[in-house]
């Protein structure tokens, strides 16, 4: 009787997938083969594979992947929020990013995504009150991918960070859920106050491109910021703003620009 009715805990369609893509992987390119079942066929549950790959990526002489794995591993029983996050980005990345044709790309292959998990991590670190070692986290993000996210900011889930290389997040920023960014953003302070200096980004926000977003201001749910702008004050929601300093343009030309990822000004997505 036991096994005929599904623990719900255990139906886990992304992590099915996941596992399906990893096999048909491996029969394909055999010489990934090892990568792959040590990254994913070897485990049980999504949130093993997260703490492994956290682990292989974050590693130095400073730090022993054993140890890393060991701190992912309580983050992740401690929280089944961190795993249920990952799951949404990896939809989202799957959904918005045309490159991406598969859901195990982003755990394997992309730095925008494994640079969000593992700030989760580092997140978790700074509520336990572990502050040192959520700095070490941020380091070691930092270091490896190219991604700098102070360990204080609040981050939603389904996240997508397209190329990620230079991406900048303060501490005290606030991003919302669904929000798409691409490369060399900055949700950046002003001056030297210590206080809330920081973005607060809101759903369904899509970033283009080196866009900056400087000081405690509001960017409104579902609008547009176009590449290269310079934000400066709040912005409406549903709108579309660009230059230096970012100006109303227009409105946002859909209902979710983060999942359209329409760039492309005085379109209608």
């Amino acid at each position: 009787m036991a096994k005929t009715h599904a623990n719900l805990s255990e139906i886990d369609p992304v992590w099915d997938r996941i596992l399906t893509e990893a096999e048909a992987a491996v029969a394909d390119e055999p010489l990934l083969g090892g990568m792959i079942h040590s990254c994913i066929l070897h485990h049980g549950a999504i949130d093993r594979a997260l703490a492994y790959r956290n682990a292989m990526k974050l590693a130095s002489g400073e730090m022993s992947e054993q140890l890393i794995r060991e701190i992912c591993d309580a983050a992740y029983a401690s929280e089944p929020a961190l795993a249920m996050a990952a799951r949404a980005d990896i939809v989202a990345v799957y959904e918005r990013d045309p490159a991406c044709h598969r859901f195990l790309q982003p755990l394997l292959f992309f730095k925008g995504f494994q640079a969000v998990q593992a700030y989760r991590v580092a997140h978790w670190l700074w509520r336990q009150g572990r502050r040192d070692m959520a700095y070490f986290f941020q380091m070691r993000v930092s270091e490896t991918f190219g991604v700098d996210i102070h360990p204080a900011a609040r981050i939603g889930q389904g996240i997508m960070i397209d190329h990620a290389h230079s991406i900048v997040i303060g501490e005290t920023a606030v991003v919302g859920d669904n929000v798409s960014m691409l490369h060399s953003v900055t949700l950046g302070g002003t001056g030297k106050d210590e206080e809330d200096r920081h973005p607060k980004i809101g759903d369904g926000v899509l970033i283009g491109a080196g866009a900056k977003v400087l000081g405690n201001i509001s960017i409104g749910r579902c609008s547009r910021i176009a590449a290269g702008s310079v934000v400066l004050h709040d912005v409406p929601e549903k709108s579309t703003v660009a230059g230096v300093p970012a100006k109303v343009v227009g409105e946002a030309g859909c209902a979710q620009p983060s999942v359209t990822m329409d760039q492309l000004l005085g379109t209608k997505g």
